[in-house]
């Protein structure tokens, strides 16, 4: 597919009144897996977030395009709606909603009609077997005393219900022991095999990018993308880091 799924050009970007991003241009077609790494305080979690649409970040300037329609003015629900998704490195609780209910809720309000309660039980037992959770989550309130690794499966978990045209992971890996990190990365892997679904999944290790296809790389650094290329350019990092991005 030649399309552009998502097209930011020239954006700048400020938290409470301090420039963060300063002039990002990026472009993901349909299918395409890109990363986006940069050492801690580089400004890539500031991306996901402003794409997604947090109103704490403000933008200064450029754009945001998503399937050929501006983004700026429409709210993070709405971009959610339009099928942009974003995983968050801390995911919040949410005492009295369980999981199960929270995520057909999701999906309804995406779909925007009612799914059937068989069909969805049947394809949510399906995406929790491929991340090895135990269905009795599903019943349990979202988030409240799930150790991190089981936050972040259940942020997985929603990425293959909600089946999202772009999916953000942001430090999807953090915190996770070599075991969580492997049944993740089994999860992204499922929603890869779609081929419509794009990714942009920032990190600055390479752990969860092991077994995934990568097809580009971008490397920020002080809220600038110093550095693009292929799969290759994670090696290069994984064996020698960010030091001669910082040196440039």
């Amino acid at each position: 597919m030649s399309e552009q799924l998502l097209q930011v050009r020239n954006l700048s970007v400020s938290v409470e009144d301090k420039p963060i991003l300063h002039g990002i241009d990026l472009e993901v077609r349909p299918g395409e897996t890109h990363v986006l790494m940069g050492p801690n305080g580089a400004g890539k979690s500031t991306l996901g977030y402003t794409i997604m649409g947090s109103p704490r970040y403000e933008v200064t300037g450029g754009e945001i395009l998503f399937k050929g329609k501006q983004l700026l003015e429409e709210t993070a629900d709405q971009r959610a709606k339009d099928g942009i998704f974003l995983s968050f490195q801390n995911p919040l609780e949410v005492p009295g909603v369980s999981l199960r209910n929270f995520i057909r809720n999701a999906v309804e309000q995406r779909s925007g009609s009612r799914i059937k309660l068989w069909t969805f039980k049947k394809e949510l037992e399906q995406a929790m077997e491929v991340l090895q959770m135990d269905p009795s989550y599903g019943d349990r309130d979202l988030n409240v005393g799930f150790s991190g690794g089981e936050k972040k499966k259940a942020e997985i978990l929603q990425l293959l219900m909600l089946k999202p045209s772009l999916a953000i992971l942001d430090e999807t890996d953090s915190g996770l022991d070599v075991d969580a990190v492997r049944t993740v990365s089994k999860g992204v892997e499922e929603y890869q095999k779609d081929k419509k679904g794009a990714l942009l999944i920032i990190t600055h290790s390479t752990r969860i990018l092991e077994s995934l296809h990568v097809d580009k790389t971008h490397v920020l650094v002080n809220g600038k993308i110093v550095a693009s290329g292929d799969a290759s350019l994670v090696d290069e990092i994984n064996e020698h880091g960010f030091e001669r991005f910082l040196e440039a």
